[in-house]
């Protein structure tokens, strides 16, 4: 049921102000929700095929885990069969003890599966918190009560860590995915040790493309490529320069200027600052990108208030005043 709310003396006439606040605020959240189900989805989908899989493999793998004890039996038998005068002798005990490979296969493959289907548990509460978020959002009619609501709810998603939490599904399956290769490796080791080790080269190179993707974008900005680990490297860098900052006064006084640089703040805010500081490479990027919206305007109507506006970007926005002024009468 919906609650009745009476509202306070004294909201009604920031209802105005409230309203825009709502609007913006619905546009902002009604975006970051769909793009955590869009990204839940995709999880779901395929920790849902890779659990599938993983399923079958650890079917036959499991099996190494118990004695074989056919050939044994079958010794037995031949002897009996050779020599049926001698009394019955029962067969010797085998060794119960898995092979080593077969223990960091299965252990492997068991912690793969269950990281795979703590993802898509995961996946499934953000969907479903999500659409709680929304759905608690639009209650009440009143624009003063939805939006506290609104800023109640959204500070709570802040204050409880819920984007830490969205970016773990992914990290779940990454893990899952490298336990998975690394079991592959040990599993084919008593197969065939050539198809083995080249297994183990392509879990190597992906290892070190996935580092790679890992770290550049903590070092290049502007890298598009990021993992759900440079949040966590870009962290534990972060609080490692602040403890050096309040650890050693005299190291930090010496170099604050280099300790308290973009590398303090959190990754979009170390973009944006690149991006906006004037810089030789900031001027460059602004005339490539002046230039490419010239040869992509076709029109007269879209290319009029870009010719309008070039003065007062290139000379400042006294360009047109002054222009007139040196004009001969």
């Amino acid at each position: 049921p919906i609650p009745v709310v009476v509202d306070t003396p004294g909201d009604e006439p920031c209802s105005e102000i409230w309203a825009v606040y709502i609007s913006e605020a619905e546009k902002y959240d009604k975006a970051l929700v769909d793009s955590w189900r869009g990204n839940m989805n995709g999880m779901l989908i395929f920790a849902g095929l890779f659990s599938a899989i993983l399923t079958a493999f650890i079917i036959e793998s499991y099996k190494t885990l118990q004695p074989d004890t056919e050939l044994e039996v079958l010794r037995y038998i031949s002897r009996q069969l050779a020599n049926p005068g001698l009394p019955p002798v029962p067969p010797p005990p085998t060794n119960t003890r898995p092979s080593r490979a077969a223990l960091a296969c299965n252990i492997l493959w068991f912690i793969s599966l269950g990281l795979s289907l703590a993802s898509a548990l995961t996946a499934t509460l953000v969907e479903q918190w999500a659409r709680d978020f929304l759905q608690r959002t639009e209650m009440l009619p009143s624009p003063v009560k939805r939006a506290r609501i609104f800023a109640y709810l959204y500070y709570g998603l802040q204050r409880f860590r819920m984007h830490a939490v969205v970016g773990l599904v992914p990290l779940l399956i990454h893990l899952s995915l490298l336990f998975y290769f690394g079991g592959l490796v040990a599993f084919l080791i008593p197969v065939n040790l050539t198809v083995a080790y080249l297994a183990a080269v392509l879990l190597a190179i992906i290892s070190i493309v996935y580092l790679c993707m890992t770290v550049l974008p903590l070092v290049q900005f502007d890298c598009p490529y990021k993992t759900p680990l440079s949040a966590i490297l870009w962290g534990i860098r972060r609080y490692s320069s602040l403890f050096v900052l309040r650890r050693f006064p005299s190291y930090s006084r010496k170099h604050r200027t280099a300790l308290q640089s973009p590398h303090l703040r959190s990754m979009v805010g170390a973009m944006v600052e690149t991006a906006t500081v004037r810089s030789d490479k900031r001027e460059e990027r602004d005339k490539r990108a002046l230039a490419w919206t010239m040869k992509s305007l076709a029109d007269d109507e879209e290319l009029e208030p870009f010719v309008v506006g070039l003065p007062n970007c290139v000379f400042g926005p006294q360009a047109w005043s002054t222009s007139k002024i040196r004009q001969p009468h």
